[in-house]
């Protein structure tokens, strides 16, 4: 099942430094999922200014309990970068599949 993930980073002070301090984790977890074919595809979420908010990915698991436990482990989670985190399932059109390659 594919799922959209709408992750909103806080905005208090500190977020752009935990964001920072988080991301070459965050990247490295993505990076491996991406070689497991569970990670499809990835945007930044910007305001009206174009300031990162938070983050868009569509991912690709067996399971809603398989996606909650990426969830525990993912350093963006954990780092408590995104404050809110919004989940829907959805289905990636096929043509659009080979594009993440």
């Amino acid at each position: 099942m594919q799922y959209i993930i709408m992750a909103y980073d806080g905005n208090d002070e500190k977020a752009l430094e935990r964001r920072a301090s988080f991301r070459e984790e965050h990247l490295r977890k993505i990076e491996q999922m991406k070689d497991e074919k569970k990670h499809l595809y990835a945007a930044a979420i910007l305001d009206d200014f174009g300031k990162m908010i938070g983050s868009l990915i569509i991912v690709d698991f067996q399971t809603k309990e398989e996606l909650d436990e990426y969830l525990k482990v993912e350093p963006y989670v954990i780092g408590k970068v995104w404050e809110k985190i919004e989940i829907k399932p959805c289905k990636v059109g096929p043509m659009f599949l080979g594009l993440h390659k």
